[in-house]
């Protein structure tokens, strides 16, 4: 299991609005959470027919270039 060191960042009434986290380990999440959305592209798509990971990972790299010049 990924141990995350987490700082929490609080207002000035004390509660907390933020949390940081190394740089490190966030691209770890990042990571599998893209490896998740990967599994899933391969396994379930809408004609029931399977992707390659290569096809899986074209497909995912065009949505998330869609995310970002939205």
């Amino acid at each position: 299991m990924l141990k995350i060191n987490k700082n929490l960042v609080v207002d000035e009434n004390q509660q907390p609005i933020a949390v940081q986290i190394p740089i490190a380990e966030f691209q770890q999440i990042e990571e599998i959470l893209e490896n998740f959305g990967l599994n899933k592209l391969m396994t379930e798509t809408e004609d029931e027919e399977r992707l390659s990971e290569d096809e899986a990972w074209s497909y995912y790299q065009s949505l998330k270039n869609q995310h970002v010049e939205s």
